[in-house]
């Protein structure tokens, strides 16, 4: 595809998981023309391919990822979306359910410290 390559370097580049409005946005700064169905048909072609990972969560859009070894925090209040790097546990997951896999993804839920921070903050005002 013509424009599959450049996605897949605006995902690798990237510090962020991008949603495909967010690909699409920075693709059409360097070609006008790209319409919108173009970036999904290249990101569902580079996901099949195994080339990049698709995030999905509960009712937030698609965000897509480099295909490289990590994992992720997800912030329960706010959605933040962060990379954690852990310990492969592919071996401890084959042992506990007696066969191979292929891999995994691990998506942490959690607090974020902004979010915590603000939590406490309403809980002291309520106090007050």
């Amino acid at each position: 595809m013509r424009y599959e390559n450049i996605i897949l370097e605006i995902i690798n580049a990237s510090t962020n998981h991008m949603t495909a409005e967010q690909i699409f946005f920075k693709l059409k700064k360097m070609y006008p023309s790209v319409v919108l169905a173009t970036i999904y048909n290249n990101l569902n072609n580079l996901y099949q391919q195994g080339k990049i990972r698709k995030i999905s969560l509960e009712g937030c859009p698609d965000r897509y990822d480099k295909n490289t070894r990590h994992d992720h925090l997800i912030c329960s209040s706010c959605g933040k979306l962060s990379d954690v790097y852990l310990s492969d546990i592919t071996a401890e997951l084959e042992k506990q359910i007696g066969f191979k896999i292929d891999g995994y993804d691990l998506k942490v839920q959690y607090i974020c410290p902004e979010c915590r921070r603000a939590q406490n903050n309403n809980l002291s005002k309520n106090e007050s």
